[in-house]
């Protein structure tokens, strides 16, 4: 900066109210060396709270007092709008002034461009600032915490208010966890109401006009006074809740001002749009403007024009339902589903569960389902095996708002209207896409607000977090796959675990990239320009980059797949992004990132993905899922025992029919074998395991192949040997899964252990190991713990020839510690054990060589490992004992 000795400021709007307050003080927690400055008057009751109480713990400077040439960083707090900053709106145009912004407005046109920005709606702004100083573990005192909820309180009405968030909740135990006084808190926003403050509210109710706008009943008022009445905002409060109204704009003439106070509980009228228009602002539910140079009357036409161009029409869920609703039963085959939706051009189909079609709602399913099904031959199974049952309804009531986040928050093609029990009618997503294309196009963009998510996909810029999250390396990585990517005229994406993991906070470097485009042209490209190896996969579309320092990068064309029949692989086509990730077995797994310059950091959501990473979910995509490919049940299990997820009812149901039907019969045994292994593999397999068991997932592969309780303790019994083993840090290679599988063989005979290799498609040195071997193993270990105590010679004698997952095994599976002992023992230092002499020592010695070395040699191993030679000497001397040579006197 051109004044690294500047200062910084901290400030916020004109009229700052205990919301502002409260910000400012929480926003000094962050920067504790900067100054804090109103840029102009305070509310009334604000000032007097603070004059007479909590000065104290501010950095309070008088704006008067600030050389604004000094200042290098200014920090604003509940306001962006440079109409409400007063004189600091001076330095928004110096380039070297570094702004950060905070605040929980709406965004706007005109806003301020801050360096840093953390905007976000909520009940007030001090609850964003919260959550910071939560993250970074600032402590707060209890008088601190008390301005702090003061000012959240203020700003949410006690919580009552209709902009009122979760984090608003979140962040009051937070505070009251530190100490927040809530006395005070109460005795400060319970204000009295003085007599002129009566006969001002009189004067309102009286000069009250209700206008029904596009079916909404709006109230408009107007009072003139000869000076500023500071709680002006405070008396509209009292008057919506007196009146009980909807919505309210209340102008008041003060001085030479008009000031305008708008509060609506009704989404239908969101008064930051409409106060934008007049040089205002605010949030969906209250906002304010103050207007120069224009009367009273003028000023009410204007707000009159804006009302009728900008409230959208209320229309509740009964006069926009189609009825009656087309529904059928839960055993009607997907054919004869597939029929009605034919016959009645409808998308989707309510299942009902009655003799009463209007009745017991079970679910629905749609068309896209129903043309999957038949297209694998299912045509005759009940549609109770496909519909989705985890179903959202609304009462006729209902109004546009709740029907929109009704069919956001649960992607449903179709919404039932439900009235005591009986269904009503339907309310499609056609049916509310109609309506709202209906409107203008301000009121389109007003009121469709997050239903455009239903089509496009949510999006956000997460490069802050990237940068926090990855290496330099790792970031540098994907500006270079973005670089090239636009270079050739295609978007690049990094997409599925690798984001997923970025959220979960795992490492995870397994990259995969997705372009729209020739993904092996781009391989190419980008291993060209980067002295990296490709190799490629032509049949699929795909590549993988090795980097010199051995990071690879799988690339893949975005591709959209189709199955030809139930369990085959996939036929693959090229296709858009989107159709890429739709593609995929979970919408955790459906996350991507754009790469490309102009809008890297950009996070992709189609299938609300971040929703279910932070429900916890697992969810197939589809209903279809595992008709197509059944090994995504496997993979269901290893995330939710992975991640500490659950999967969804439906995911739970999809998977049971999947059994039911027998897809997984088709499977071939590498596939299977495939995603045991890799289940196998986890930390800790032993809930997956048990998962599969609760599955029958097991009996895929042999149907005699079960769990009881002495498995599971058995295989809990394998991972504390395997977390044993890995804290020697031995420098050997084990394949952990193989141990975990010669567990859940055990007791099984040769006949069934041949059955599940054959179907699991084993490799001839895996038959081996899992089969000849084990039985080996399991009769050494028979023999152990039949004759222990035994000497550490035939100890090593014993084991020196099994392999180590078979050790490893043995360990977990024998029930005498003493045994257990003994192979550990071997592990960590009998198998080290040789002799100090060599063949060398023994030519000086005299002895020929021949097979008399090897004889000695074991001679003297055996002896040290029976501690009955400690040295080199002792060896030596016990040569000279037993075994004859022509000259033993020379080695020494």
């Amino acid at each position: 900066m051109s004044n690294p000795n500047g200062i910084t400021v901290i400030t916020t709007h004109l009229n700052a109210d205990f919301d502002a307050l409260a910000s400012m003080l929480a926003a000094q927690k962050l920067y504790p060396d900067a100054l804090v400055v109103f840029p102009g008057s305070q509310e009334k009751n604000l000032r007097n709270f603070f004059i007479t109480s909590m000065a104290y713990l501010f950095n309070m400077a008088d704006i008067k007092h600030i050389d604004f040439s000094a200042i290098n960083r200014l920090i604003l707090v509940d306001t962006r709008q440079p109409s409400r900053i007063g004189k600091f709106a001076e330095l928004l145009n110096h380039p070297d002034i570094e702004i950060h912004i905070y605040d929980h407005h709406p965004p706007m046109p005109n806003d301020i461009k801050g360096h840093i920005e953390f905007s976000r709606i909520s009940g007030a702004t001090v609850t964003l600032l919260i959550e910071i100083i939560r993250e970074k573990q600032i402590d707060v005192s209890a008088d601190e915490a008390t301005i702090m909820c003061l000012g959240l309180y203020e700003d949410t009405g006690s919580f009552t208010f209709p902009s009122t968030t979760e984090q608003d909740f979140l962040a009051a135990a937070f505070l009251l966890s530190r100490g927040a006084n809530l006395n005070m808190v109460s005795s400060m926003t319970a204000r009295e109401i003085s007599p002129e403050q009566v006969g001002l509210l009189n004067d309102m109710i009286q000069s009250a006009t209700r206008y029904t706008i596009k079916g909404t009943e709006v109230v408009v008022t107007s009072i003139i006074t000869e000076h500023y009445v500071p709680d002006f905002a405070f008396l509209v409060h009292k008057m919506i809740k007196m009146e009980n109204l909807n919505a309210i704009f209340a102008i008041a003439s003060m001085e030479n001002k008009i000031h305008i106070v708008a509060r609506s509980r009704i989404p239908e009228v969101d008064v930051g749009t409409i106060l934008s228009q007049m040089g205002g602002g605010g949030h969906n539910f209250a906002a304010s403007a103050t207007i120069k140079d224009h009367t009273l009357a003028q000023t009410d036409q204007r707000l009159l024009e804006i009302l009728y161009q900008t409230i959208r029409p209320r229309r509740l869920a009964r006069d926009i339902m189609s009825s009656p609703a087309i529904s059928t039963g839960a055993d009607t085959s997907c054919k004869e589903a597939s029929g009605l939706l034919t016959r009645y051009n409808i998308n989707a189909l309510l299942i009902n569960g009655g003799p009463d079609a209007r009745e017991s709602l079970l679910g629905y399913i749609t068309r896209q389902v129903l043309e999957k099904a038949l297209y694998h031959h299912l045509d005759d199974v009940p549609v109770r095996e496909y519909m989705t049952t985890d179903i959202a309804w609304v009462s006729p009531d209902a109004d546009i708002s709740e029907i929109q986040q009704k069919v956001i928050d649960n992607k449903q093609r179709i919404l039932p209207v439900v009235e005591n029990g009986t269904i009503k009618g339907v309310v499609s997503r056609t049916d509310l896409l109609n309506l709202i294309v209906r409107q203008s196009s301000r009121d389109l963009a007003a009121a469709a607000g997050n239903f455009q998510d239903i089509i496009h996909a949510r999006t956000r810029n997460i490069l802050n977090f990237m940068i926090e999250r990855f290496s330099k390396r790792m970031m540098d990585l994907l500006r270079g796959i973005g670089v090239v990517a636009r270079e050739m005229g295609i978007e690049a994406y990094v997409v599925g675990g690798f984001v997923r993991d970025l959220f979960l906070y795992r490492p995870n470097e397994d990259m995969d990239v997705v372009v729209e485009g020739n993904g092996i042209a781009f391989a190419k490209q980008y291993a060209a320009l980067n002295s990296a190896r490709v190799h490629t996969h032509e049949h699929f579309g795909t590549a993988v980059i090795i980097l010199p320092d051995h990071l690879k990068i799988d690339i893949a064309s975005a591709r959209m797949e189709y199955y030809k029949f139930p369990t085959a692989l996939p036929i693959v086509e090229m296709s858009s992004i989107k159709q890429d990730l739709f593609r995929r077995d979970f919408t955790i797994n459906t996350l991507a990132i754009q790469l490309n310059p102009e809008k890297f950091g950009t996070l992709i959501d189609f299938f609300s993905a971040q929703k279910d990473i932070k429900e916890k979910a697992i969810r197939v995509i589809h209903n279809l899922s595992f008709v197509e490919d059944p090994t995504r049940a496997f993979r269901a299990i290893k995330f939710e025992q992975r991640f500490g997820f659950n999967m969804g009812r439906l995911t739970v149901g999809l998977i049971e029919n999947a059994i039911k039907m027998d897809f997984f019969s088709k499977l071939s045994g590498k596939r299977v074998f495939n995603e045991i292994k890799q289940i196998l593999d986890e930390e800790n397999p032993v809930p997956a395991i048990g998962r599969l068991n609760d599955f029958q997932l097991l009996r895929v592969i042999h149907p005699n192949l079960q769990l009881g309780p002495d498995k599971i303790t058995l295989l809990n019994s394998v991972k504390n040997v395997i977390s044993w083993h890995d804290l020697l840090f031995l420098e050997e290679s084990v394949m952990k899964w193989a141990v975990y599988l010669l567990a859940i063989l055990r007791g099984y005979d040769s006949k069934i252990s041949e059955d599940i290799f054959n179907r699991l498609e084993l490799a001839p040195r895996m038959k081996t190991i899992l089969g000849k071997e084990r039985y080996a193993a399991e009769k050494t270990l028979y023999w152990l713990e039949r004759s222990m105590p035994v000497l550490n010679s035939e100890l090593c004698d014993l084991l020196m020839g099994i392999r180590t997952e078979l050790k490893l095994y043995m360990m977990a599976a024998t029930r005498q510690e003493s045994v257990k002992r003994a192979i550990s023992h071997y592990f960590v230092k009998l198998r080290y054990i040789k002799p100090s002499v060599t063949g060398e020592d023994l030519k000086q010695m005299g002895f020929p060589p021949g097979p008399m070395f090897k004889d000695i040699l074991l001679a003297i191993r055996n002896e040290k490992l029976n501690e009955k030679l400690k040295t080199r000497d002792d060896e030596l001397v016990f040569i000279s004992r037993h075994f004859s040579g022509d000259n033993t006197s020379d080695v020494g």
